[in-house]
C-alpha cells in the first residue's frame, strides 16, 4: 500500500512564512491558497480534507505538496506555461550563458567585458550558432541565472611547496589535540580615529562621529594568543612587531601550560615569528612552532577571533588615544573570556566538523 502523500517537515523559517501568508494574506489568491496546502499537510492534515478546505480537487492538492517537497516555498509561486512558443531553446540559452561567462578576448573581440549591447550583437552575428535575443531579454535571462554585472577581484594562492603538508599538520593538531594546541597572530595596525560601525538608532538619524584628517598618534599591534581547548583569547597591544614581542606572547602560551608536556603553537610566516632566538627557546621549552603556508594565513584558528574584536570594541569608536583603546580591548577580552563556549559543546562541535569532513573527503576525494 503506497504511503500517504504529506510534506517534509517545515523550518522555523518557512513555517513563519506560511504562517504570516494563511493569516493575513487574501485567501482567494493562488499563493495563499498553495501555503494552506502546505501548511496543511506538514501538520498532518490527510489530503481529502485538505481538498475540501481549499475546495481543490485531491490530484491538485497532491500535485502542490510533491512540488513543495521538490523545491521548498518557490512551488508558492506557480510558472504556468502559455503563449507564442519560446524563441530561445534550451540549448541557445546554455551557449547564451556560457558566452556571457567567457572574456571576449578568448573569443577574439577588441574589448575586456560584455555589455548586453555588444553581447548581444555577438550572439547574432556568431556563425557557430546564431542566437537573436533583445537586450531585455538577454538581461532577464542573465538575472534568472544569477549571472550579474560585478567588478573584478583579485585572489593570491599559496606557493609554498609544503602547503598541503602544513595543512594536514595543523588539522590534526586541531583535532587530535586541541588543549594542547594554541594560535598567535599580529592584528594591526591599530590607528587612533574614528572608526565606522553599526549599532541602533532611530529611522535615518544614524549616529555620527566626528571627522578627522590627522594622524597623530602613530599605530599599535595587538599581539593576540587563543588557547583552542579553552577558548580563551588575551593578548597585549605592542608598537611594533618584532622577535622580541612575539617570544613574550610565546612564554606566555608556555605559561597557560606549565607542565613539561609539548605546546603547539600555529602561526604564520612573519620574520619576527621564527628568529633563531625564538627557535632556541621553543626547544628548551618543548613549544612547537606549527607556521601557516606562504600567503594562507586564514589557516590560523585566531584570524576567525579578530573579526568580532574588531567589530564590538573597535567598530562604531573613537578613542582618543592608545592606552584608552587597550583599556577597552582588555574589557572586551575579559568579557568574551567570561562568556566563552562551554568545552563539552567545543569538543561536539569538534567531532561534528571533524565527520563532515570526513564525509566530504570518502564522497569527493581529497579536498583541494
Amino acid at each position: 500500500m503506497a504511503q500517504p502523500v504529506r510534506a517534509r517537515r517545515l523550518t522555523d523559517e518557512e513555517g513563519q512564512r506560511l504562517q504570516a501568508l494563511v493569516r493575513r494574506g487574501k485567501h482567494g489568491s493562488i499563493r495563499v491558497r498553495r501555503a494552506l496546502i502546505v501548511m496543511a499537510s506538514a501538520s498532518g492534515t490527510p489530503v481529502p480534507a485538505i481538498a475540501r478546505l481549499v475546495v481543490a480537487d485531491e490530484d491538485t492538492v497532491r500535485g502542490v505538496i510533491h512540488r513543495f517537497n521538490e523545491i521548498g516555498l518557490d512551488c508558492l509561486d506557480p510558472r504556468w506555461a502559455g503563449g507564442r512558443p519560446r524563441l530561445i531553446s534550451s540549448d541557445d540559452k546554455a551557449f547564451l550563458l556560457q558566452t556571457a561567462r567567457t572574456r571576449p578576448e578568448k573569443l577574439g573581440q577588441p574589448f575586456t567585458h560584455w555589455s548586453l549591447r555588444k553581447l548581444s550583437a555577438y550572439l547574432a552575428d556568431n556563425p557557430d550558432r546564431t542566437v537573436t535575443v533583445g537586450r531585455e531579454r538577454l538581461r532577464q535571462l542573465l538575472h534568472a541565472h544569477r549571472i550579474s554585472f560585478q567588478r573584478t577581484r583579485t585572489w593570491k594562492e599559496s606557493t609554498d611547496p609544503d602547503k598541503d603538508a602544513k595543512l594536514d599538520r595543523i588539522e590534526y593538531l586541531t583535532e587530535v589535540c586541541p588543549y594542547r594546541c594554541f594560535a598567535f597572530d599580529q592584528f594591526g595596525p591599530l590607528s587612533i580615529r574614528p572608526v565606522h560601525g553599526t549599532g541602533w538608532a532611530a529611522e535615518s538619524h544614524p549616529d555620527r562621529l566626528p571627522a578627522t584628517y590627522h594622524r597623530t598618534h602613530g599605530v599599535r599591534y595587538f599581539h593576540g594568543c587563543y588557547s583552542l581547548g579553552d577558548d580563551q583569547l588575551w593578548g597585549v597591544t605592542r608598537g611594533y612587531k618584532s622577535g622580541g614581542n612575539t617570544l613574550a606572547a610565546l612564554k606566555s602560551i608556555r605559561a597557560a601550560r606549565p607542565d613539561t608536556a609539548p605546546v603547539y603553537v600555529i602561526c604564520d610566516n612573519l620574520a619576527a615569528n621564527k628568529t633563531p632566538t625564538i627557535r632556541r627557546w621553543a626547544g628548551r621549552h618543548n613549544v612547537q612552532l606549527c607556521l601557516t603556508p606562504t600567503n594562507a594565513s586564514w589557516a590560523n584558528p585566531i584570524e576567525s577571533q579578530f573579526g568580532p574584536l574588531r567589530t564590538f570594541a573597535m567598530g562604531n569608536s573613537d578613542h582618543p588615544n592608545h592606552p584608552v583603546l587597550a583599556r577597552r580591548l582588555q574589557a572586551y577580552l575579559r568579557w568574551r573570556n567570561t562568556h566563552a563556549r562551554h568545552p563539552t559543546v567545543l569538543a561536539a562541535q569538534r567531532r561534528e566538523r571533524a565527520r563532515v569532513r570526513s564525509e566530504r573527503q570518502q564522497r569527493w576525494g581529497r579536498p583541494r
